[in-house]
């Protein structure tokens, strides 16, 4: 491989000081680097200075680094993106890679996350491009025999064997001509096992190898007899099914059939990062249903008075209309009394609503997000679980508070969660109080929730976001909620903290970017 001082690196992030710290990190170890604050002026680089790798922050405004990546695969296919994600951000980590990203590397950055994932890139730039000098020679010499397609790539197998891909190629017959080390790992044979011995087709279940060759030679997949980031399963010698993701290449002859190349990249472990993604979904949607359960029971409460009074305001009204026409004297109090049940129903049906809202399964929908509304919803769910539990409610959000950016329900989600550990942590009854505020300083909203509990002990405090751990006795909790709360925070680009001392009751404190 080419030593570091003959590569160029361009990194891309909004942020002066990581662009500084990323520069120095880079240069030290013999790299030439650029600087671009933003997606625009790092395509701009891409064409005037054709760095072979890029590294890109995914969160920045106007083009983001999704955008960015797409841009350079359409535009410069050989240069390698690598892209810097926040942690817990496996879904967007999963769909770079799905967008032919070389890899990701999560925030902070660390320095032997960032040089392996350098060497990844490098290794596959330097694939690549023997590859691609390996295809347009097997495209402009057709091999009149096996054997003597075999000669011809023989000199360029030290080439093919350096790939992180695997590449399967075969003659105009389908036989199976080129197996290289990572190809042989996928199908879990050695290359004696398969060269001149396995037909391309016994490595897919009939259907796959029809509809295979059905995209090989339309269009949809990158053109008439090219397939590109095709995905399929591939079947090994031992009859394991593998999600593969294949690009191929028809070789021509003039007008004749000359062969196949195929290169292969093995799809399970993207597809462990998205049973994780889905597992994380599970939990808060686990989380959040047994949250709903608590709420209910206090709704039916809640409710139940306000139906009460509706109720007898009804039966009233109707005994005064029976004895006869309604005096004009009546007819003030009888609009006090129609007053009063709209403003009990109006009540019950928003109580209901935000119940119905809160356990609607959805995907999340990022979205402005009124703080002063999200803590009213919030506490309105709860009001008579803490009358019952006999705890006072203070609540307040300073005037002009800025909205942030996020799922409302998720957001919401964390208040309910935190209100009810507030009122555990308060069994004999006190003050819960809840707090919006702006952090001018550091552009943030903070939401505090405050209990007059027993506190938390220091040796607890460094496990409360850990999946699975409580305090609380058998049978009273899982241990989800402050987990799930820290991973919904997190992906809104917020932090958790906490305040306690033992005996002296416990702060719970939500910081969000505004915006």
């Amino acid at each position: 491989m080419t030593s570091s001082t003959d590569w160029t690196i361009l990194v891309i992030d909004d942020e002066a000081d990581i662009r500084e710290v990323m520069t120095m990190t880079l240069e030290d170890a013999g790299y030439r680097v650029i600087t671009a604050a933003d997606g625009a002026a790092g395509l701009a680089h891409c064409t005037n200075t054709a760095p072979q790798i890029v590294i890109t922050d995914i969160r920045m405004p106007g083009m983001d680094g999704l955008d960015v990546l797409r841009k350079i695969k359409t535009d410069f296919p050989d240069i390698e993106v690598i892209v810097v994600t926040a942690f817990g951000e496996m879904d967007i980590a999963i769909r770079a890679l799905q967008l032919d990203a070389s890899d990701f590397i999560t925030k902070p950055v660390n320095d032997e996350a960032l040089h392996l994932a350098l060497d990844r890139a490098r290794n596959r730039y330097e694939s690549r491009k023997q590859l691609s000098d390996y295809t347009a020679l097997l495209e402009m010499e057709k091999a009149r025999t096996t054997q003597e397609l075999v000669k011809s790539v023989a000199f360029q197998r030290n080439l093919i064997e350096s790939s992180m891909d695997g590449i399967l190629a075969c003659d105009e017959t389908g036989i199976v001509v080129v197996c290289n080390r990572s190809m042989e790992r996928l199908l879990d044979a050695t290359r004696e096992e398969v060269i001149h011995i396995r037909h391309w087709n016994d490595f897919f279940s009939p259907t796959d190898a029809r509809q295979l060759k059905e995209h090989l030679a339309g269009k949809k997949y990158g053109g008439k007899n090219r397939l590109f980031l095709y995905e399929t399963i591939v079947i090994d010698t031992k009859n394991k099914t593998i999600p593969v993701q294949v690009s191929a290449v028809q070789l021509r002859h003039g007008q004749e059939n000359a062969g196949q190349v195929g290169f292969f990249r093995d799809l399970r472990e993207m597809r462990a990062l998205e049973r994780e993604v889905e597992d994380q979904a599970r939990i808060l949607h686990q989380d959040k249903m047994m949250s709903l359960g608590k709420l209910a029971a206090s709704v039916v409460h809640e409710i139940n008075n306000p139906l009460s009074g509706i109720l007898n305001y009804i039966r009233l009204m109707t005994r005064i209309l029976r004895r006869g026409p309604l005096p004009d004297d009546r007819r003030d109090k009888f609009m006090q009394y129609l007053d009063l049940v709209e403003n009990e129903t109006d009540r019950c049906a928003h109580i209901v609503s935000s119940l119905l809202a809160f356990s609607r399964k959805s995907p999340a929908t990022f979205e402005s997000v009124s703080i002063e509304e999200l803590i009213l919803r919030s506490t309105a769910l709860s009001r008579h679980k803490l009358e019952m539990q006999n705890i006072a409610l203070e609540s307040s959000v300073e005037p002009g508070i800025p909205a942030v950016t996020g799922d409302f329900n998720q957001l919401q989600q964390c208040m309910i969660n935190l209100i009810f550990n507030a009122i555990d942590a308060m069994p004999g009854g006190g003050t819960l109080t809840i707090e919006g505020r702006l952090d001018k300083a550091n552009n943030q909203v903070r939401i505090s929730v405050t209990d007059t509990g027993q506190g938390i002990a220091d040796a607890d405090r460094p496990h409360l976001f850990e999946p699975f751990f409580t305090t609380k006795k058998e049978g009273y909790g899982v241990g989800l909620g402050l987990s799930t709360l820290f991973g919904i925070v997190e992906r809104h680009h917020g932090t958790v903290d906490v305040e306690s001392l033992l005996g002296k009751g416990a702060t719970f404190i939500l910081s969000l970017p505004t915006g």
